[in-house]
């Protein structure tokens, strides 16, 4: 049998140590605790919910802007045509196009981190489903990125606007709110934004538990159980 790694270590000593559930406060701070890599870890949160995403209705999928950010620059890519394209390139998009980046896309190039595309020129992007969807950068309107007001999508999702969706099964929905590099309040800030909206979404027809488990956790780092009786009074500090 191999013998476990220093990190592998640290992590069973750690879990050992630190059994249950935590307020999202305490566990931000035991994340911080626990950094042992050098570069800045991204901090995830993963939610477990009592859905069937087999069920039409109960398939999660929304966006939620965090009011910390993202703590990446985020590169927009715009398809659009005529006065659409000045108002993409006005509106900071970093990539914009019609046919040409359409073509570009086809051919290999994702220098992008999110594409946002006008409904008139979803025709040009029908055929891109199998190289979008699986880097999931399909446009969408569910996520707000087929849309005519290009100044405001391309504004919210610079400052930190992101699309997230249940896994196909499980029930599983989990996203990046943050860099451990952030304070306290703002990766709290950020939670609270994820737990309100995963709330406000909640499907009518699911029955029994909704939020089951909850936990939030750092890139190498330990994954820690919050406990659920806390998560309405989640702290809501306002930025610095």
């Amino acid at each position: 049998m191999a013998k476990p790694t220093k990190r592998e270590q640290r992590l069973q000593e750690f879990y050992k140590n630190n059994q249950g559930s935590f307020e999202a406060a305490q566990a931000v701070k035991l994340l911080k605790e626990e950094k042992s890599v050098k570069f800045d870890p991204t901090v995830e949160v993963a939610f477990r919910l009592g859905i069937n995403p087999k069920i039409n209705d109960q398939q999660i999928r929304s966006t939620v802007s965090l009011p910390g950010g993202t703590g990446k620059d985020v590169r927009v890519a715009v398809v659009a045509k005529g006065e659409k394209l000045t108002e993409a390139r006005e509106a900071g998009a970093d990539v914009y196009g019609a046919e040409d980046l359409v073509e570009k896309i086809g051919n290999g190039f994702f220098e992008f981190d999110k594409l946002v595309a006008t409904p008139d020129t979803m025709a040009l992007l029908s055929k891109m489903g199998k190289v979008l969807g699986p880097k999931g950068l399909m446009p969408n309107p569910k996520d707000g990125t087929v849309t005519t007001d290009l100044a405001k999508t391309i504004s919210e999702l610079k400052a930190g606007k992101v699309a997230f969706r249940s896994e196909k099964t499980g029930g599983l929905v989990q996203m990046a709110i943050g860099k451990l590099s952030f304070s306290d309040d703002r990766i709290l800030m950020n939670l609270a934004a994820v737990i309100d909206q995963i709330i406000k979404i909640k499907p009518p027809s699911v029955k029994g538990t909704y939020i089951k488990s909850v936990y939030i956790s750092s890139s190498m780092g330990p994954s820690i159980k919050l406990d659920l009786s806390t998560l309405g009074s989640v702290n809501k500090p306002t930025a610095a």
